[in-house]
């Protein structure tokens, strides 16, 4: 545990949320895959956001959600205090790498390269450094001072929607998302179903997936939730009442006030366990150079979920929970450094081929025929480490393109059901 890193993450808000709207296809940015991939990396013990947040009233609980502490930098009236929030980042950040050596890593999410001489002032400090940018909106001074650089839309977990598309995305020049939103809503509600509807299927795709163990039928709350293109940990909220009838609908407003913490739980248990260990140790095997043991495994399914435990699947230790997944193939368990820690691995996995065979097969399972969404749900029960993003695609409807164009599948939209119909 000595030897772990520790991380103290700074978000410039606005760099990041704007970049996300503006290139990302209107997307709203969410700091779960950032979460993530952080907790491979090593124990997060200091994240803060900067921003004016009467600009960002939607983005609070989502980031309080992942505990990040946010700096309220207001503008003052008639008058723009542009760098304010970077002066500030900046300040703390210098004092944290003086007042705590035990930080042995910042990671600065901006694509902003005023941030550049604070970097290798980091580094000068023998602190590493991680940025956290949009790519198309970084500037690129920053990443080559970075010791390690992620963008976060080739983030697991960020469906960015396909360029070609065509997407109708809101780049409105205002940050306030109060006016944007209901415009977005009402485009979103009167428009007809073309290829223009893609964006949203694609996020629509991983709503389904968030959903798909917890409610039978993902197709029907796929067409609610996702027009407004609103942050993860939000879109069960209203997923839940589309599939009961319009009775219900007090009690999803219920839900949205008193239900915060009861969001945030399920939300990293919506994936079936295989998934959530594929893809926690798929992740750590690309971030470190040596082998995987379970302790380490353990701890970073931990960071990402802290409820976690083995017991609640049945399993006395963690041991016997791996050589559970190790019988059905979706690890592999090798000698590891000391007694009872094993090296933990993935099987091999196919190549791109091999990966649009896979696709085919399990829509055959599904009578030759299936919706969008969902479908990567399904894809991920009999391949648990699949990643469409680790094959070099931006999103799952750009691999089942891909998948159409190499003849394994057939891709077309279907008005009725609102969605992509893919068949095999």
């Amino acid at each position: 545990m000595d030897l772990e890193e520790r991380l103290a993450v700074f978000i410039d808000y606005e760099n990041l949320a704007l970049g996300a709207r503006e290139h990302l296809g209107g997307m709203q940015f969410d700091f779960g895959p950032i979460a993530d991939a952080l907790a491979v990396r090593g124990r997060v013990v200091a994240r803060r956001a900067y921003a004016d947040w009467s600009y960002f009233d939607e983005d609070r609980r989502m980031l309080t959600r992942h505990q990040v502490e946010l700096i309220e930098m207001t503008q003052r009236m008639g008058a723009s205090r542009k760098n304010a929030a970077d002066i500030k980042m900046v300040v703390d950040a210098i004092e944290m790498a003086f007042e705590r050596d035990y930080i042995s890593t910042f990671v600065m999410c901006t694509g902003d390269s005023d941030f550049s001489p604070l970097v290798h002032k980091l580094r000068e400090l023998n602190k590493r450094v991680i940025g956290v940018g949009v790519e198309k909106s970084t500037s690129r001074l920053l990443p080559a001072a970075c010791d390690e650089f992620l963008f976060y839309d080739r983030l697991e977990g960020v469906e960015v929607p396909d360029e070609d598309q065509g997407a109708p995305a809101p780049k409105r020049g205002s940050r306030s998302r109060r006016p944007s939103a209901a415009p977005d809503r009402a485009a979103a509600a009167t428009a007809p179903a073309t290829a223009q509807k893609a964006p949203t299927t694609s996020r629509r795709a991983k709503a389904a997936e968030a959903v798909a163990e917890a409610v039978a039928e993902p197709s029907a709350p796929d067409v609610v939730v996702e027009p407004e293109a609103k942050p993860a940990t939000r879109r069960r909220k209203k997923a839940d009442p589309a599939p009961a009838p319009v009775e219900v609908a007090p009690e999803a407003e219920v839900e949205i006030d008193v239900s915060e913490h009861e969001e945030e739980v399920p939300a990293s248990s919506d994936a079936p366990m295989e998934v959530r260990v594929a893809q926690t140790l798929a992740d750590l095997q690309s971030s470190t150079s040596g082998a995987v043991t379970a302790s380490a495994l353990k701890r970073t399914l931990l960071r990402k979920d802290p409820t976690f435990s083995e017991s609640d699947y049945g399993f006395r230790t963690f041991g016997e929970f791996l050589r559970f997944l190790a019988d059905r193939g979706f690890v592999e368990l090798a000698t590891g450094p000391s007694t009872g820690d094993p090296e933990v691995s993935l099987p091999e996995q196919g190549d791109t081929d091999a990966a649009f065979v896979l696709l085919r097969d399990v829509v055959r399972e599904s009578s030759g025929s299936a919706a969008l969404s969902g479908l990567k749900n399904a894809v991920r029960k009999k391949r648990p480490d699949f990643s469409e993003k680790a094959l070099g695609f931006r999103g799952f409807l750009q691999f089942a393109k891909a998948a159409e164009a190499a003849g394994a599948v057939s891709l077309a939209w279907d008005d009725d059901a609102d969605d992509y119909l893919v068949t095999a």
